[in-house]
C-alpha cells in the first residue's frame, strides 16, 4: 500500500523540480534580456544627449549596412527616442513576465501546498 503512494509522491516531486528548474532558467534569460535592453536604452540616451549639443546644421550620417545615409538632426533624434521607448516597453513586458513566473505557485496536494489564488475547481484537478 505504501509503495504506490511513494511512487506518486516521487513522481509529483520530480515534476515539481522540473517546473522549478524550467522557471529558473526562464527568469535568468529574462534578466539577461533586461540587462541588454537597459544597455541599449542607455546607449541611445547618451548618443541623443551628445547629438543635441551639436548645431542644427551639422551633417549627420546614419549607418545602414555598409553605407551611410545623410539624415537631419531631428530624424536621428526621433529615431533614438523611439529606440528608447521600444526598449522601455520591452523591459516592462519582460519584468511583468518574470514577476508572474517567479510568483507562480504550483499546487502539490501530496505536500499540503495549495496556490494562494486557486482558479475555478475544474482547473485545480490533477489528472
Amino acid at each position: 500500500m505504501a509503495a504506490p503512494v511513494d511512487l506518486e509522491l516521487k513522481k509529483a516531486f520530480t515534476e515539481l523540480q522540473a517546473k522549478v528548474i524550467d522557471t529558473q532558467q526562464k527568469v535568468k534569460l529574462a534578466d539577461i534580456q533586461i540587462e541588454q535592453l537597459n544597455r541599449t536604452k542607455k546607449h541611445a540616451h547618451l548618443t541623443d544627449t551628445e547629438i543635441m549639443t551639436l548645431v542644427d546644421e551639422t551633417n549627420m550620417y546614419e549607418g545602414v549596412g555598409r553605407m551611410f545615409i545623410l539624415q537631419s538632426k531631428e530624424v536621428i533624434h526621433n529615431q533614438l527616442l523611439e529606440k528608447q521607448k521600444i526598449a522601455e516597453e520591452k523591459i516592462k513586458e519582460l519584468e511583468d513576465a518574470c514577476h508572474s513566473m517567479a510568483c507562480q505557485e504550483v499546487p502539490c496536494p501530496y505536500l499540503g501546498f495549495e496556490p494562494a489564488n486557486p482558479g475555478p475547481p475544474e482547473q485545480n484537478v490533477r489528472a
